[in-house]
């Protein structure tokens, strides 16, 4: 390696590692920014957040601490109240590249809630409380959070302390951070401290999912095609612009206490994988890697526009773009997914959770005259990719949360029909750095009565098909409150499980949402059934089943290739299965797994059958 490249990633490692307090502090800043220079705190301070989560009888857990002076221990201990004492149930080193200190504790008995406090050296103490597993609430809320710009000119620099209000107002169980939790693209630490001194009070006493995207990864767009290095500015050849040891670090500090991943096998330059599921409250989570091993546009495809992955040609052919061997999501996690979506012990419902949507979400961007007719940052390319993906996800009636798109929106989508797959919503953003805009050309058709022309079934820029019920678009002009105007905010998600509905809010900025009189982005809240995420509107229904047991795990199978249409926990004693016509099916069922044959030759409009299980 030349000495210029070293010399350029030590330089890049000490940034990111925290380095000299004094080198921190002394670094030239950019005009205009928010001040991220690290601070100087006591000893007892030296814990600025922890991060954890619960599955499956392990905890972990992830303490972030600020940089340790020379000569100090680098060991961090975690205790639990048990029978009013503190008990150790851990230690852990410090990894000085980013100051994070990883706990595992298994055989953790998530019946209970305990508090607990990690401690480093005779002074430094943080306190949080690792929750019960909520298996006995109907109702799971789920807080979904993106892009949290700091920018003063965005309103990034108002307090967060609205959103750490109304998160213990509403006492939410899991809080979803989807991507661009970290704005600044060379100081990672520094940024991520701040993050955790605005949302460390609610972070530190219930389970948290952080998923890095591309700002975090420390570029403006990301398709991390496997960790290859990227060369291109804007990075649409694909891989990363940091080196991989800063990448590292951002997934250590954002992921390390996820549930383990279920295939770990690392990518180029070191970078580890974090795809994996959590299973809280009876509802299973897939949390996907949706950057990771995407394909890069730059070269693959047919430019069509300044910029490799903008295409500005609305007469473009869509079928030129979706090229042979792009890669969406990849074999490994479609693989997870499919897995992912026929176990369904100990699980009530399935959401996919992962940085943006499958769709091209906007057709403007940036401001108000800017109409994009497609953008290759979206899910919606490669088509064939996103079509996997969802194809896959539907096999579980799995609802999808994101983020990403700087608009807040709610599609039904479609691949071969519309409306024939999962539903999604993203998420707005907390502090909105760009604008974007959903405002198709048409009206969409086959609307509900008195909604907006937006609304509707549509095509996006790829033509894939898009049915839209909700999009909180800013304001043309943005002016006085820079949150509200520039439509920023968050999603609350409200996942029944005794009911099977889904209920999306979303809700702007300073307002109290327990307030009757508040009001939530045009479009919101809608409810869904958990069953509406895979129900063509072409299909049938089969004859009622009858069971003897409360709700057995369904599954459904193409009698003619023995595919594998999809697997479900029904709701109650009896389940009506939806399918295509005119084919044959063996349905399959059990109380935990759909393990027995209970009907061999099952068609559209067969007679209803009385099952016993027991």
């Amino acid at each position: 390696m030349k000495l210029q490249a070293c010399l350029a990633i030590f330089s890049i490692g000490i940034l990111f590692s925290g380095g000299p307090a004094e080198a921190q502090q002394n670094r030239p800043r950019n005009a205009g920014r928010v001040d991220l220079s690290i601070p100087q705190v006591d000893k007892k301070d030296i814990i600025c957040f922890a991060l954890y989560t619960v599955d499956h009888g392990i905890l972990k857990l992830t303490a972030q601490l600020y940089p340790i002076a020379d000569g100090d221990s680098k060991t961090v201990r975690l205790e639990i109240e048990k029978a009013g004492k503190w008990v150790e149930v851990a230690k852990s080193t410090v990894i000085e590249r980013g100051w994070t200190a990883p706990f595992r504790v298994e055989n953790w008995d998530d019946s209970q809630a305990y508090k607990y406090r990690v401690l480093h050296g005779t002074e430094a103490t943080y306190k949080g409380t690792i929750r019960k597993n909520p298996t006995d609430k109907d109702e799971i809320i789920v807080a979904g959070f993106t892009g949290n710009s700091i920018q003063p000119v965005h309103g990034g620099d108002i307090s967060r302390q609205d959103i750490i209000d109304n998160v213990n107002r509403i006492d939410a169980d899991v809080l979803f951070f989807s991507g661009d939790q970290v704005y600044d693209h060379n100081r990672h630490y520094a940024a991520w401290l701040k993050f955790g001194r605005d949302f460390g009070a609610i972070i530190k006493d219930r389970p948290t999912i952080c998923l890095p995207d591309d700002h975090d990864a420390g570029q403006p767009n990301l398709w991390g095609e496997s960790g290859k290095i990227s060369t291109l500015s804007g990075a649409a050849d694909g891989g990363y612009s940091q080196p991989g040891i800063y990448v590292q670090e951002v997934e250590r500090a954002q992921t390390s206490h996820l549930p383990d991943a279920v295939d770990p096998h690392k990518i180029g330059q070191g970078i580890g994988v974090y795809f994996t599921n959590l299973n809280w409250g009876n509802i299973d989570f897939a949390i996907l890697e949706d950057r990771k091993f995407k394909t890069g546009p730059a070269g693959r495809v047919p430019k069509q526009g300044p910029r490799p992955d903008h295409i500005q040609n609305p007469d473009y052919n869509p079928a030129s773009v979706d090229v042979p061997g792009a890669i969406l999501l990849g074999e490994r996690q479609l693989k997870f997914i499919d897995q992912w979506a026929q176990d369904w012990q100990d699980a009530d419902m399935k959401i996919a959770l992962s940085q943006t949507i499958f769709c091209g979400g906007a057709h403007i961007h940036g401001s108000a005259n800017g109409r994009l007719h497609a953008d290759m940052d979206s899910n919606g390319w490669p088509q064939s990719g996103r079509n996997r993906a969802l194809a896959v996800l539907r096999k579980a009636f799995a609802f999808h949360i994101a983020g990403d798109q700087h608009l807040a929106t709610i599609f039904h989508h479609g691949i071969e029909e519309y409306r024939d797959a999962v539903w999604s919503f993203c998420v707005p953003s907390i502090a909105n750095l760009y604008l974007r805009w959903w405002e198709p050309l048409q009206p969409g058709e086959n609307r509900e009565p008195g909604s907006p022309e937006y609304t509707g079934d549509q095509l996006d820029g790829f033509a894939n098909k898009v049915t839209n019920y909700a999009a909180a678009n800013p304001e043309k002009k943005p002016a006085g409150n820079l949150l509200n105007t520039r439509a920023a905010g968050y999603g609350i998600v409200r996942l029944n499980t005794k009911t099977r509905q889904i209920t999306m809010e979303c809700w702007p900025r300073n307002v109290d949402i327990t307030d009757p009189a508040a009001q939530q982005y045009p479009g919101w809240p809608r409810t869904i059934s958990q069953f509406d995420n895979y129900n063509p509107p072409s299909w049938g229904k089969l004859g009622e089943l009858t069971f003897d047991v409360e709700s057995p795990v369904v599954q459904l199978v193409d009698a003619a290739t023995n595919e594998i249409l999809y697997t479900v926990r029904a709701n109650g004693r009896t389940f009506t299965a939806g399918a295509p016509k005119g084919k044959t099916f063996i349905v399959k069922a059990g109380k935990n797994a759909a393990d027995t044959v209970i009907v061999e030759k099952a068609m559209v409009g067969s007679e209803p059958k009385s099952v016993s299980l027991k």
